[in-house]
């Protein structure tokens, strides 16, 4: 009887582990390539010099896209910088005010502009 009950057990904890592991959604979306890594700060403030180019950046996420987690902000003081993760994370989980690290391109954006990642995770 003992055995049985034990194999129960065993059963029922190896089933919600794997619920589990389904339910969570992932931490890492598209494929990172191993982009120089710079700051937010310096992207804003000569983004030219850097557009169209492949960078990494990692931050503390605000302003996620409340909807869909498709965009956030990083800042780096009183400037911030978009991150589009539309491409690799349309339906990215909301991880405000949690570290994630970006690997994509600089481009224009509006009147400024904002990195397109081609890949995201979330720390």
């Amino acid at each position: 009887m003992r055995k049985i009950f034990l194999l129960c057990a065993l059963t029922l904890v190896a089933i919600g582990v794997l619920v589990w592991r389904v339910a969570v959604k992932p931490s890492r979306y598209g494929t990172f390539v191993g982009a120089p890594s710079t700051e937010v700060a310096v992207l804003v403030a000569q983004p030219k010099a850097y557009t169209g180019k492949t960078l990494a950046l990692e931050g503390t996420i605000t302003e996620q896209c409340k909807s869909m987690g498709c965009f956030f902000f990083f800042r780096s003081g009183s400037q911030s910088l978009r991150i589009d993760i539309q491409e690799v994370a349309m339906t990215a989980p909301m991880r405000e005010g949690r570290r994630a690290r970006v690997e994509g391109q600089l481009v224009p954006y509006g009147d400024g502009f904002q990195l397109y990642a081609t890949a995201v995770e979330f720390l």
